[in-house]
């Protein structure tokens, strides 16, 4: 016997999954509910997944964009995931200032006043956002955002905690039933130009 400890062993392979679509996540987008199933893949590599033909929708090559339907049969590739019960390393001050943020909260959404500066989702460089940082504080919870705002722009954020309260907001948001105000703050004196 040798005394050499052995390594950690890489992350493994999942097998290829048949996924059928429930009620709850019907209407959302093929690379949302991708996100969701495949924790910690990078949304980089579920578009290339999606691209290569790799997700099957019914047996069918299907774009991110789809809406899924209640019934649907989703292929899931073999892919290594992050493994679900690894914590998430947000920082406690980010879960913090994202808790302390929100300003409602009932059994369908969350609402938070997102300062400048915080992202609302990582990827360009950025590990966490507000929506990573609210699923790693509430890793019970399946929370989609409803729209997003510009790291630099503060406001109102809506965060969805059912599949059917994002599908509501989404068509809400597409017929224009819902009225936003927008509030510029500007320093010095405005040029007018011809």
């Amino acid at each position: 016997m040798s005394d050499i400890e052995p390594t950690a062993a890489p992350a493994p392979r999942s097998a290829v999954r048949h996924v059928q679509i429930d009620t709850e996540n019907q209407g959302q987008r093929l690379d949302k509910v991708l996100a969701q199933l495949l924790l910690g893949v990078p949304r980089s590599r579920i578009f290339r997944l999606i691209r290569r033909g790799e997700v099957r929708v019914n047996g069918r090559r299907a774009g991110p964009e789809q809406r899924l339907v209640a019934g649907d049969s989703v292929r899931l590739p073999p892919v290594r995931e992050a493994d679900p019960e690894a914590p998430r390393r947000v920082p406690a001050s980010l879960v913090k200032a994202v808790e302390q943020a929100i300003i409602h909260e009932d059994e369908r959404l969350l609402v938070l006043d997102k300062p400048a500066g915080l992202a609302v989702h990582g990827g360009s460089g950025l590990s966490f956002g507000v929506i990573e940082t609210l699923r790693a504080s509430r890793p019970s919870e399946t929370l989609e955002l409803a729209h997003r705002l510009d790291r630099d722009t503060s406001g109102l954020l809506i965060v969805t905690r059912r599949g059917s309260a994002l599908r509501t907001l989404h068509a809400l948001l597409r017929d224009g039933e819902v009225q936003k105000s927008y509030l510029t703050l500007l320093a010095g004196p405005m040029e007018s130009r011809p």
